[in-house]
């Protein structure tokens, strides 16, 4: 295993809707400072050249804060950047596929919907899980909200780090406690903030009350 729980515990996962004021470097920067403990990169819109520049200021960005830096879907661009790992979902390659391409030492995240998949995942070599959508989201509408006992039975039948995504924000946050999750991954929660920074503080505290809980 390549990550530990603690790198899970505030993961932010970047979204283009939400440049206004800031730039995504400024932004996730602010994240940085707020308390993000993982970043991941999430881009469907840019060509390859500006996926890869954009990736390349980030990773920097990240190591500069000790930080884990992660690309969505695309393993050729973190090959080149030389990210810490990748995320992948249930329709792109296994974690197998992945590892033979990124090395022994990279993270590998995957997207998982059933104890089934999350187990799946695991014998592939995975690093850690991502689970959801936990609650309705407007980043992705065609997904099921999984009810939080799937979760907890996912956390139960693994031994490496789960995340919770979809959907969360300082108001839910604390529906998650006593789910066995390590951490939460959020898109408007931190994105959509007028102060990120400053919010990142805050989910950061609350995330922490909850998986100690």
């Amino acid at each position: 295993m390549n990550c530990d729980k603690g790198s899970m515990l505030l993961y932010a996962v970047t979204d283009r809707a939400w440049i206004g004021r800031q730039n995504l470097y400024e932004q996730v920067e602010c994240a940085l400072k707020g308390g993000v403990t993982c970043v991941q990169l999430r881009e469907k819109e840019l060509n390859d050249e500006d996926f890869l520049q954009e990736a390349f200021r980030l990773s920097a960005l990240c190591r500069k804060y000790n930080v884990p830096f992660l690309i969505n879907d695309n393993i050729e661009i973190a090959v080149k950047c030389n990210a810490n790992g990748v995320h992948v979902g249930q329709e792109d390659m296994t974690a197998k596929e992945v590892r033979k391409i990124l090395g022994e030492n990279k993270i590998i995240g995957v997207s998982v919907h059933s104890v089934e998949e999350a187990l799946e995942a695991v014998e592939n070599g995975a690093d850690y899980l991502g689970v959801g959508a936990m609650f309705s989201t407007s980043t992705k509408t065609d997904v099921d909200v999984l009810p939080t006992d799937t979760l907890k039975a996912i956390c139960h039948a693994v031994s490496i780090p789960v995340v919770a995504i979809g959907g969360i924000n300082k108001a839910n946050i604390s529906q998650l406690s006593r789910t066995g999750v390590d951490g939460v991954a959020l898109v408007s929660a931190i994105f959509g903030a007028e102060d990120i920074e400053k919010e990142c503080r805050l989910l950061y505290k609350l995330t922490k009350d909850m998986v100690n809980t």
